[in-house]
């Protein structure tokens, strides 16, 4: 993605405005933050945000407030953070413009995949990945190498989907555990399990594209980029 999407989070607890800068970052996206909307309008117009992250409970403008004015300056899609899970509440929020919810407590797995399908589908994210011979469509859910069909279990792409988008950077099994099946803990063997039998499936079609970095995790890179 030349001109990677760009994503204004606004929350007011420190350690989730953080930890979603973060992790959205680690997906490649360029990321701003802030603690409350007052500054919103600079933001929008200086930062440039394609999707904004609210928490709809704020200090200030509420969540639905700042939601109304990025639909009146801006063509942001907006995502709304909220404990408040409510059908009304959610059809007012949607009627406002919201383009989707993540109720808090949330896993950061789901959010990402929220995220990256709104901006997907304002076109902000490309629906398929190509490393070597192997092409995944995120929008059917399908993974292929050399033309071959990989029979896939739902989780298997998921892992897949996340190792091939952060493609040539090392990935630790506990942030393949957190960003794939949103867990804080995790036991190693859960990550070890799963990709030994996605790279069974995946090397009896091609080459090796799921590497061990020792003592570190793993990382995707077509075969002619590890010699």
């Amino acid at each position: 993605m030349p001109n990677p999407a760009r994503i204004l989070v606004i929350d007011d607890d420190d350690a989730i405005r953080t930890s979603v800068a973060t992790a959205l970052t680690a997906e490649g996206f360029v990321c701003r933050t802030a603690a409350d909307g007052f500054a919103l309008t600079a933001e929008l117009a200086g930062f440039l945000p394609d999707l904004v992250i609210l928490d709809w409970m704020l200090p200030g403008p509420s969540g639905i407030q700042l939601a109304q004015s990025v639909r009146t300056i801006s063509d942001a899609a907006v995502v709304m953070l909220t404990a408040r899970d409510e059908v009304d509440d959610r059809l007012r929020g949607f009627s406002e413009g919201i383009d989707d919810y993540v109720v808090k407590p949330f896993a950061m797995a789901e959010l990402i995949a929220r995220t990256t399908a709104v901006l997907r589908r304002r076109g902000r994210v490309p629906s398929v990945i190509e490393i070597g011979d192997l092409l995944i469509d995120q929008e059917a859910s399908l993974a292929r190498r050399a033309g071959t069909p990989l029979d896939l279990t739902a989780t298997e792409f998921r892992l897949l989907e996340f190792l091939a988008g952060s493609r040539g950077r090392t990935l630790s099994k506990g942030q393949i555990l957190t960003q794939v099946w949103g867990y804080d803990d995790y036991d190693p063997n859960l990550v070890e399990v799963h990709l030994s039998s996605l790279r069974r499936k995946m090397e009896a079609n091609g080459p090796r594209l799921i590497h061990t970095v020792r003592g570190l995790g793993y990382r995707v890179a077509a075969p002619e980029a590890t010699r």
